[in-house]
């Protein structure tokens, strides 16, 4: 037995699972990555077989504690963390999925989406129910495309006899033996079909898509009981005591509590998140409201402002593998430092339309300002400044519906790494943006839910204390330069548009 405990976050992605193992100072002792198919059946279709994602989540478990020689005894708590709207339907009986997962990438029921949620009436009630913009994206329309098009899906789930949930409550149900059927409100809040202001399944939006409400899990604080494992072949009777959604997770992990701190995750595209407390702040700048992963001790509901950025790490991979301008993605700090500025070069990586705050699915990428001077260290700053520029227009919008300025913008994802993006990101915002030391902050957040929980922790003033030094970017900037450089930005974003 060792010689203190543990809490284990699973850390359940899109292309891999992970266990994380985190000590009481909050860092990660050990990881175990375990990846799993994509399956693509036709363009623009994504899948995953529940059983892969089930397989790789509990073999990583099992190995870790293997590897470390641990029993139940050992483990605190588990907390969990998932890609996020991802969608599963199957039968309690047999534990068999009647579909694979649909994956949040999936756009298959773009047209339904329009068809249902066409009108500007049924646009506005979603926005004002759920928080979100209609689309494919969340789990809804997923739902009712397995209710439809699954050979008797339908009758069994209007009997009663099919349960649908997000990849949290398909792996909670698993691991407690079927008898956990829930959700925390994070997760429900990126379905389009709870209402964030009543905390409950919203029966409008439910006779909207045409789905049963028995097939949908309790829906639970993020922060609190979720059973035990009770699961073949997994230590039995450890508490699974938090859950929440990555990009919530990730929030959490960030410590940002309190309204007005956000976090930024730098990853192929790019997660912004900012709290704004107990109060929903409804978009008019096409970002989404969601909710906010909560501690135990918080009395009623937190929310967040959030908005996407389709390509940022992707930029870089594109510099890479398509053009062949830089040879690995950390050679872009040295390209962008080697020179003055970008000689006027902008890049604007719409490669499959602009997202937030633009909204423009059809606009296409573009590299503009280029001259006979334009060196590959010149379109090098402007890939790492293009993402800066997005995170700028994201901040921008999510300060006027906020109705308050950024204070502190913390970092993390693997762009993050980048000294000369951090600095120039912060140049843009005119804000402290902070590096934690300890970049797993998904996990984190997941293992800081089920730890407040059991009273691993605290409270949140003791996980603040736990992290480490960060480093620490401010503004170094002429703001009548910043104003100049963003003025040649928009307008080379007018031009794809």
């Amino acid at each position: 037995m060792a010689s203190e405990k543990y809490v284990i976050a699973l850390d359940q992605g899109t292309t891999s699972s992970r266990a994380v193992l985190i000590n009481r100072a909050g860092r990660m002792v050990d990881c175990v990555q375990r990846p799993f198919q994509q399956i693509f059946p036709k363009s623009g279709w994504v899948e995953h077989n529940p059983q892969d994602i089930l397989y790789s989540q509990l073999g990583s478990l099992t190995e870790l504690l293997a590897k470390r020689g641990l029993t139940a005894e050992d483990i605190d708590s588990i907390g969990i963390d998932n890609q996020r709207e991802t969608t599963i339907v199957w039968d309690p009986t047999t534990g068999q999925p009647v579909y694979n997962a649909i994956v949040w990438q999936c756009r298959r029921t773009a047209d339904l989406v329009e068809q249902l949620c066409g009108t500007s009436e049924a646009r506005q009630l979603i926005q004002e129910k759920t928080g979100l913009l209609p689309d494919a994206y969340f789990s809804a329309s997923k739902i009712r495309w397995i209710l439809d098009n699954v050979p008797s899906a339908r009758e069994r789930a209007e009997a009663g006899e099919l349960l649908f949930g997000t990849v949290d409550t398909w792996l909670v149900w698993v691991l407690t033996g079927g008898l956990v059927h829930a959700t925390d409100v994070t997760n429900a809040s990126r379905t389009m079909l709870y209402n964030i202001h009543e905390n409950c399944w919203d029966k409008e939006l439910l006779n909207l898509f045409g789905i049963p409400a028995s097939m949908m899990p309790e829906v639970r604080r993020s922060s609190g009981p979720f059973g035990e494992t009770s699961y073949p072949g997994v230590p039995a009777g450890i508490p699974i005591t938090g859950v929440a959604g990555d990009q919530q997770a990730a929030l959490f992990g960030q410590c940002c509590f309190e309204a007005g701190q956000a976090k930024n995750t730098y990853g192929t595209g790019c997660f912004m998140l900012m709290h704004t407390g107990h109060e929903a702040r409804l978009s008019n700048s096409n970002l989404v409201t969601t909710i906010a992963a909560s501690a135990p001790q918080v009395e009623g509901t937190e929310y967040a402002l959030e908005g996407s950025v389709f390509v940022a790490g992707a930029l870089i991979q594109w510099l890479r593998d398509q053009l062949g301008i830089v040879q690995n993605a950390a050679d872009t700090e040295w390209m962008a430092k080697s020179v003055e500025d970008t000689g006027g070069v902008y890049i604007v990586p719409a490669f499959t339309g602009l997202g937030a705050p633009w909204w423009k699915p059809d606009a296409r990428g573009a590299i503009l300002g280029i001259t006979r001077g334009t060196t590959r260290n010149h379109i090098a700053r402007a890939a790492l400044e293009a993402l800066a520029y997005q995170i700028y227009d994201l901040a921008d919008a999510m300060a006027k519906d906020a109705g308050h300025p950024l204070g502190v913008l913390n970092v993390d994802g693997g762009a993050s790494a980048n000294s000369f993006l951090m600095q120039f990101q912060a140049d843009l915002l005119g804000c402290e943006l902070r590096r934690p030391q300890n970049t797993e902050t998904t996990s984190l957040g997941a293992a800081f839910l089920a730890g407040l929980a059991t009273g691993y922790w605290s409270g949140t003033d003791e996980l603040k204390a736990l992290r480490e030094t960060d480093d620490v970017f401010r503004c170094q900037m002429d703001p009548e330069r910043v104003g100049k450089l963003v003025a040649g930005w928009h307008d080379a974003v007018h031009r794809v548009m």
